[in-house]
């Protein structure tokens, strides 16, 4: 969440920035928001004030001597104006919330390194990893080969659940685990993060502090517990940003690196009809997620950090991929700059998104109340990122379609043998 006042000082800057990713700021109802809630704290000030000058009257009055029918008017005035506090209290706590739930529907300010545009057209490639494999065969997709070998069952995903869900059975949900056991693996053991197990349902404050709410309702998965409501998460990246909500962390001990494996819930209420065969869009899937928390003026840095961890994923797996720069309008909410890396996927002759690593600067250490201070106690700002490393299902895909073979086989990639206990998935469902 923005700072009203670094909003306003900004100004025409904050305007042009945020018109960058097609938002448009009112500046002059941001001002009147802002300026309600300080006249009515200044109000509440001045009643409190003359609250403490009658009931000091109305001492002195009863020690001087004064008539009866004095000190009960000056008593029935002091009453008079604590329930003027309590009125002018309410105001604050109205503006308060006015502006409040007016500065949680502003996105964060892009970067200037983002570039310019609102569509993946507008992305900017910074580099190729890897030749794309060349067959002398047409290629299957990722549907054609599980299902041709039975590690997939989409059919029977959606007798269960409907659309947007799958199945993987066998050698396929062996595949999943090891997939993802070798990434936390990975990330814990050469890249330094601290796995965790997370809850899968969170409170809407949790959602509210990393951003999922407002903006996003539409796009949770909630459910109703007795007196309370929870939401599914959408990705891991709620939690372990929000373990630190409310809290002031010692400046030494960043950065924070973090991963957990969870379930992931979505209703993919903005992409009706998009990717409707196959596992690349899902209500429900799997992903290995990465979080890190730093000092705010290192999360540029950061971000490349977090970017070559992602990036290793795909090389140590050996699968061709590019990186990209999103377009300023293409950015998520949170986002001041993203780097999507987009996997190759042979059967539509075309890179496809596995992960997005975002620098979110400031913004959701300010709407969950994430701080730092250093030795001597100075306060400071820390910034906050996340990033996929990988979703499983679209690995899983990728892996599917780039290490098959002529005989409908596929080849395991070296990295996940030890996680599988075999080389290669035959065309008939067996293993070698």
């Amino acid at each position: 969440m923005h700072d009203a006042r670094l909003l306003l000082e900004l100004g025409d800057e904050a305007v042009r920035r945020l018109a960058r990713r097609g938002y448009q700021l009112d500046l002059v109802e941001l001002q009147e928001m802002s300026s309600r809630r300080a006249r009515a704290i200044g109000a509440v000030d001045e009643l409190r004030a003359e609250s403490k000058r009658a009931a000091a009257e109305v001492g002195r009055a009863a020690k001087s001597g004064a008539g009866s029918a004095d000190v009960d008017a000056l008593k029935e005035r002091a009453r008079e104006l604590k329930d003027h506090i309590r009125s002018a209290e309410e105001e604050v706590d109205a503006a308060g919330s006015a502006l409040r739930d007016r500065l949680l529907t502003i996105p964060n300010l892009p970067s200037d390194a983002a570039p310019d545009g609102d569509s993946d057209a507008d992305a900017v490639e910074v580099r190729r990893v890897g030749d794309p494999p060349a067959f002398d065969f047409t290629p299957r997709d990722h549907v054609e080969i599980g299902e041709a070998t039975g590690v997939l069952d989409l059919g029977r995903a959606a007798k269960l659940s409907g659309a947007r869900f799958s199945i993987a059975r066998g050698p396929g949900a062996v595949l999943e685990r090891a997939i993802a056991s070798f990434f936390l693996a990975l990330h814990t053991g050469r890249h330094g993060y601290t796995e965790f197990s997370v809850p899968y349902l969170v409170t809407g404050p949790t959602m509210t502090g990393t951003g999922q709410l407002p903006k996003f309702e539409e796009d949770l998965f909630k459910t109703g517990t007795g007196d309370r409501d929870l939401y599914l998460i959408p990705t891991a990246e709620v939690p372990l940003t929000a373990l630190h909500a409310d809290e002031i962390l010692e400046a030494e001990t960043l950065p924070r690196a973090y991963t957990s494996w969870t379930p992931c819930f979505r209703s993919e209420a903005g992409s009706y009809g998009r990717d409707t065969r196959g596992i690349l869009r899902l209500h429900q899937f799997s992903k290995v997620e990465l979080v890190r928390i730093c000092a705010a003026e290192e999360s540029d840095s950061e971000l490349e950090t977090m970017l070559g961890h992602a990036e290793t994923c795909l090389q140590e797996l050996g699968l061709a991929y590019r990186v990209v720069r999103l377009a300023a309008g293409d950015m998520g909410f949170n986002a001041r700059l993203t780097y999507d890396i987009e996997v190759w996927l042979p059967s539509q002759d075309t890179y496809r998104e596995i992960s997005s690593c975002s620098d979110c600067g400031t913004f959701q250490a300010r709407r969950s109340g994430i701080r730092s201070k250093d030795a001597q106690g100075g306060r400071g700002q820390v910034a906050t990122l996340n990033g996929s490393g990988l979703p499983i299902g679209r690995t899983m895909a990728a892996v599917l379609e780039q290490c098959q073979d002529a005989e409908g086989g596929v080849v395991v990639p070296e990295v996940l043998v030890p996680y599988t206990g075999f080389r290669r998935l035959r065309p008939d469902g067996t293993t070698e």
